[in-house]
């Protein structure tokens, strides 16, 4: 008998779970590879069992499709056609004698290699929180939104007790609303944003009335936990000795620039902070995939232009849960049409389709209304650390270039090393790109995570011809 064709999907994640369920409903063998200990990524992170929640549907508000996710994962490994794999940090896919092979490392330390060999890779890798630095970021209790957010989906943990939630973006809404539930008192909610920049693009929004029910929802709940909201404004500088004990927020003129006088002091133990989301895009540049700005470019049917490699959710683009679920689905049943050596027929996943295209026009106008405030590396103080895993300062990278005459990132990176560290420059390179005045590309790189010495020596020597 035939042997069913396998696809690697490379993140657990919506996008990762959508595609698993879709292909393997259609008779694909299917290698689930998770870093995490369990399913769900970011958006359905949930508490380990061993904490006991008792209620841990209360830190969604998309409980009931994770519960569906769930339980259809659970009924593919039962019956053999999904192989999930949770503690796998995939750091290389390449081809290999006519298939893919994904290789990854095993277990917390991370020092056992293991590879699963595949006839197609669905990656769905998501996207990391972009960090732009500003005087006193690194100090204790500063974190990133996304940060408290797994905090407390994951650990059922506190940052502190007083928190100031600020930056841009939709993520701030559910960061503050969560932290505040949870008994936090939330000082500030400090939004860089406009409002007026949303009314502007009020077309696109309104075609998506369920995210407008979801954003006044998440304003009633400010309302109800009494958290003081200040559109149009930035976080100057956090403050403290040991430990983070307030931040200065000023208000921010039309062209994105501090409000003279407007400076105010907020007490505080907590900041969460957040500008928005990049997509991790590691794989499919170790694979030569082609990148459309910093996402991984697709066709209609999610796959990239190597073959045997499709793509879905955030590391094609930021869109959110429904459209990593969307845009999964049509991947998984694209993958299983070809594997089966059929032509797919977008018919049966037009719903996905038109949910996808709407989506996407939606995030679209949002990633606009809630781009980073104008000028906002011009604040950054010299003596202020930009890359941290380097401890190199904004002044040795503003030196690299007006003294030293660096014209791109890799220079800045090579006079400075800005992005050398453990990040490899995932961190730092919006702010050092800002800071030069250079574009943001992606850099290839052989491996997307450090990889043992000992793991690249047990590979087994390439085939020669």
């Amino acid at each position: 008998m035939t042997e069913r064709p396998h696809l690697a999907v490379v993140g657990a994640g919506p996008a990762g779970l959508a595609g698993a369920l879709a292909a393997a409903a259609r008779d694909v063998r299917v290698t689930l590879l998770e870093a995490a200990e369990q399913a769900g990524g970011q958006f359905y992170r949930q508490p380990a069992a061993a904490l006991g929640a008792r209620r841990p549907q209360a830190l969604h508000h998309q409980w009931h499709t994770w519960e569906r996710l769930r339980d259809g994962l659970d009924r593919h490994i039962a019956t053999g056609r999904v192989t999930h794999l949770t503690d796998h940090h995939v750091w290389c896919v390449e081809g290999e004698s006519g298939a893919l092979a994904v290789h990854a490392l095993r277990g917390p330390a991370q020092e056992e290699g293991v590879t699963v060999r595949a006839d197609a890779v669905l990656l769905a890798t998501g996207g990391y929180e972009r960090v732009l630095p500003f005087p006193g970021w690194t100090l204790p209790g500063v974190v990133t939104a996304g940060g408290a957010q797994a905090m407390l989906k994951g650990g059922l943990v506190l940052p502190g007790r007083t928190a100031v939630v600020a930056g841009t973006g939709p993520l701030l809404l559910p960061v503050a609303t969560g932290l505040a539930a949870a008994g936090a008192r939330v000082a500030a909610l400090v939004e860089s944003a406009d409002p007026k920049a949303l009314l502007r693009r009020a077309p696109a929004l309104v075609a998506q009335p369920g995210k407008l029910t979801e954003g006044a929802w998440y304003a009633a709940q400010l309302v109800r936990h009494r958290v003081r909201t200040l559109p149009r404004h930035t976080v100057v500088e956090a403050h403290g000795t040991d430990r983070l004990e307030a931040v200065t927020v000023a208000a921010l003129d039309r062209d994105g620039r501090l409000r003279p006088g407007s400076a105010r002091r907020i007490p505080c133990d907590t900041l969460a902070v957040g500008h928005g989301m990049l997509p991790h895009t590691d794989l499919a540049e170790t694979l030569g995939c082609t990148l459309s700005g910093t996402d991984v470019r697709v066709d209609d049917e999610q796959r990239t232009d190597v073959p045997g490699v499709w793509a879905a959710g955030e590391t094609t683009g930021i869109g959110g849960a429904a459209l990593s679920l969307a845009e999964g689905h049509i991947a998984g049943r694209s993958v299983a049409a070809r594997l089966h050596g059929t032509t797919p027929d977008p018919r049966r996943w037009a719903a996905a389709s038109r949910a996808r295209t709407r989506l996407r026009e939606f995030f679209a106008a949002l990633d606009t209304a809630y781009a980073p405030p104008a000028h906002w590396a011009d604040r950054i103080t010299d003596d202020t650390v930009v890359c941290r895993c380097e401890e190199v300062t904004a002044g040795q990278v503003r030196t690299a270039v007006g003294t030293l005459g660096a014209g791109d990132l890799r220079t800045v990176k090579l006079l400075t090393r800005a992005g050398m560290g453990w990040c490899q420059g995932r961190m730092c390179g919006p702010a050092v790109a800002a800071l030069t005045g250079c574009p943001l590309t992606p850099g290839r790189r052989p491996f997307a995570r450090p990889v043992p010495l000992g793991v690249l020596a047990g590979l087994p020597e390439p085939e020669t011809d």
